[in-house]
């Protein structure tokens, strides 16, 4: 029984002391004018400009309205997809018309194996961020619902989830 007393006064005397320990850590007070500059981060002389915009999820996928070559599109990201996976109807619709004997890249699908056309965009466009000259890949409209924003061009951009949303920078 004394064990276990001496064990609780330790814990408490150690939780105590974090505490302690936490409050000299914590940020000042708001109201506190000359702490508060202290821990505002530090601006370079030489500020890189960062273009950037934030995609809200819908049902738990993020799609985003872009441009391709100035025509507008609408595209799923898809962190799971090696490049921009266009639907035929939508490639034929922004200008790229691949013929039967293009299709010979093998895929991979949620419905099955079949085969794409490969292309390059000249431009895409997710709000601000441009990315030139992106391998990109043609599909049968049956072999996908949604247009696909792959690897080809998230790999050329920063990106990360935070709170709810996935954010890209360039």
């Amino acid at each position: 029984m004394p064990r276990i007393v001496i064990t609780v006064v330790v814990l408490i005397a150690l939780s105590l002391f974090g505490v302690n320990v936490l409050n000299d850590t914590v940020v000042a007070p708001e109201n506190d004018a000359k702490t508060a500059a202290k821990l505002e981060p530090q601006k370079s002389p030489n500020p890189r400009s960062t273009r950037s915009i934030a995609i809200n999820a819908e049902n738990g996928h993020f799609a985003t309205d872009a441009r391709v070559d100035g025509r507008p599109i609408t595209f799923m990201v898809d962190t799971g997809a090696s490049h921009i996976t266009i639907r035929e109807s939508e490639a034929d619709r922004l200008g790229y018309h691949p013929s039967e004997r293009d299709y010979v890249v093998r895929i991979h699908t949620a419905n099955g194996e079949g085969r794409a056309a490969r292309v390059e965009l000249d431009t895409v466009v997710v709000g601000d961020i441009i990315v030139r000259e992106v391998p990109a890949l043609v599909v049968p409209d049956a072999a996908l619902s949604v247009n696909l924003l792959g690897m080809s061009f998230l790999s050329r951009v920063k990106w990360m989830h935070e709170r709810g949303q996935l954010v890209l920078e360039q």
